[in-house]
């Protein structure tokens, strides 16, 4: 190798981050059993549901699962959650799929410098597809399959990561220079939802043994819904559980 070829394939990056695990916080909250309670009640009690607000949801929770179960969707609207989301970009590209119910903000490699931070699936991450696409599992890998994940996608970030340095070291605009960087690299984002929104959210992209529809979601975006699903339980009790005691069906 000559040294013009050295100065044209970058050196790997020392400071690369590697992660398996995702991020989300609960940042902020306006949600309750009791939203769910006086947005139904209007429809009977007018201007006297607001009542429901200083009266215990317990006492309610049939009318909950009532609309639940048949599918009376727009009383789990009245609410609001935001969370934090750290997790792969390619979590995003499916996340942002789900847009009714959903705002996004997410950081910007056009206006900061992308952190080297990157995901590496660890052993508990099931590595092989085997069956036709519409009708397939996914099945375990060999810990020589986990090390040869661990090892290509490792010299991978490296490399991508020196090169993004390389540009930028070069007077290219974040915008362009952002382009040599993989889909494995961690982004973080703001989303704020509802619990209607949440729920179908959940019935896509969890799988649970009490869910009507099955549903095959990629385990990394399963585990932004995980703890999304534990904040938003804690939240609303009645309304999680009356979800759960119909199938995981958004209404």
């Amino acid at each position: 190798m000559t040294a013009a070829d050295h100065d044209r394939n970058p050196t790997p990056h020392s400071d690369v981050e590697t992660r398996s695990d995702v991020t989300v916080e609960l940042v902020k909250s306006s949600a309750s059993d009791a939203d769910v309670l006086f947005a139904a009640r209007v429809s009977t009690l007018g201007e006297h549901s607001l009542d429901e607000l200083r009266k215990d949801p317990e006492r309610s929770k049939g009318l909950i699962n009532y609309l639940m179960r048949d599918r009376h969707g727009s009383p789990f609207e009245h609410n609001s959650m935001t969370f934090f989301v750290s997790a792969p970009i390619f979590v995003f590209r499916e996340f942002m799929r789900h847009r009714v119910g959903w705002s996004y903000n997410e950081e910007s490699g056009r206006y900061r410098e992308l952190q080297p931070v990157f995901y590496t699936p660890d052993a508990s991450r099931k590595l092989v597809q085997e069956g036709r696409p519409g009708k397939y599992v996914f099945v375990e890998g060999t810990p020589s399959q986990h090390a040869t994940v661990r090892d290509v996608l490792s010299d991978s970030y490296q490399q991508a990561y020196a090169a993004y340095q390389k540009l930028l070291a070069e007077g290219v605009a974040r915008e362009v220079a952002r382009a040599v960087l993989p889909v494995g690299l961690f982004s973080s984002m703001y989303a704020t939802c509802n619990a209607r929104s949440l729920m179908h959210f959940l019935g896509l992209r969890t799988q649970h043994e009490l869910a009507k529809v099955p549903s095959f979601p990629q385990r990394e975006i399963e585990m932004v819904g995980e703890k999304m699903e534990a904040e938003w339980a804690r939240l609303m009790p009645l309304t999680h559980a009356a979800f759960n005691a119909n199938g995981r069906v958004a209404p």
